[in-house]
């Protein structure tokens, strides 16, 4: 396969996707604007998310939030609760932390160049070139799987792009093919191009802009390109929930740092190394959690529930007990309970796997 690239030889092809971009773009809100702080936050919701799951997001933090000043000042819990169910919890954390950075150090006004939006927390040199460029009209190629995607098969470029490495490759094409009048509109077509035309399984080659061209068509290598070696399987854990509940309370905790779901709600937890918890484990655990388990109301079964995640899977069963009294506050500090009724609950960040739970047990 190809792995040189001679950009004096391919002026057809930012002209291609320049004409077909209009022809065919999605009508998409962000793409109504130039204002960077509407950009970022359609940029940051939209990192592995489709746009029709993160449209109904990204409208919703505009309206609630609808300047960066807004989303500063708002409290961390509450920008998770709205970010609720996108996953990729970090990236709700470095949005706010962003968002209090411009305030603070930029006045509330986003960088304007390429070099110091990189500066920013969570803003990697994707995201600092959508900004750049549809903003401020700098001339830097955007580079996301759509991009590389395009780029690997109509130049047959056989880099692997799993591998870190590969970045710089297929940056400097992107970055040679970007013309200068007019590198919004190219970076926009490119990305819409690999999402709607180039997609990952059968794309539209028939009526290709680009077919004659495309050296993976020509070579019957859709299928092989871009290539891209597979991930590590990730490690399964064993989440066993203890779902305390004395009348109408609900007895939840907030998720520490270093682990996944850093800030969101949950149960008091035992991690072990199996689906399978014995009932003196379940009795031990709850007495050091403080509590005396109601044995008149025993529930069963326990529920399990499962949630994959990039790099590790959640196996998670999930122990209802009734209490015959209340939690001390002593015995509340000591587990970082804290006790919940349907409503407050309602309000408070958690997993999908939680919500997923709460919504089974109709609390």
């Amino acid at each position: 396969m190809s792995s040189t690239f001679v950009s004096s030889s391919n002026p057809w092809f930012g002209a291609a996707l320049l004409n077909w971009y209009p022809r065919h773009r999605r009508d998409l809100p962000w793409r109504h604007t130039r204002d960077p702080y509407a950009i970022w936050l359609s940029e940051v919701i939209l990192q592995q998310t489709r746009v029709k799951q993160g449209l109904p997001y990204y409208l919703d933090f505009i309206t609630t939030y609808p300047t960066v000043h807004d989303l500063a000042a708002a409290p961390q819990d509450e920008v998770l609760r709205h970010w609720q169910g996108l996953g990729y919890y970090s990236r709700a954390r470095n949005m706010h932390h962003t968002a209090q950075q411009v305030v603070q150090e930029y006045s509330g006004r986003f960088p304007g160049t390429y070099a110091e939006l990189l500066k920013l927390r969570g803003v990697g040199q994707y995201t600092a070139a959508a900004i750049a460029s549809f903003a401020y009209d700098e001339q830097v190629a955007v580079l996301d799987g759509n991009v590389y995607r395009v780029l690997a098969r109509v130049f047959g470029l056989a880099q692997d792009i799993a591998a870190p490495a590969s970045r710089k490759v297929f940056q400097q094409v992107a970055d040679t093919l970007i013309p200068a009048d007019q590198p919004a509109e190219f970076n926009q077509a490119i990305m819409e191009f690999g999402a709607i035309q180039c997609t990952p399984v059968k794309p539209d080659c028939l009526f290709c802009p680009l077919q004659s061209q495309c050296y993976a068509f020509q070579h019957g290598l859709i299928s092989e390109l871009p290539v891209k070696s597979k991930a590590k399987a990730g490690r399964t854990r064993y989440f066993h929930y203890f779902v305390l509940q004395y009348e109408d309370t609900l007895y939840m905790r907030k998720r520490g740092p270093k682990d996944i779901w850093e800030g969101l709600y949950d149960f008091a937890l035992h991690e072990a190394d199996s689906a399978d918890l014995p009932a003196r484990t379940v009795v031990d655990t709850v007495e050091a959690l403080g509590g005396r388990i109601d044995l008149a109301q025993v529930e069963e079964p326990v529920q399990s529930l499962r949630h994959v995640l990039s790099h590790q899977k959640v196996e998670a069963r999930f122990h209802p007990v009734k209490l015959e009294a209340p939690l001390t506050p002593k015995a509340l500090a000591t587990a970082g309970l804290l006790p919940y009724k349907a409503s407050e609950i309602e309000s408070l960040p958690k997993s999908i796997l939680i919500t997923n739970y709460i919504s089974n047990i109709g609390f």
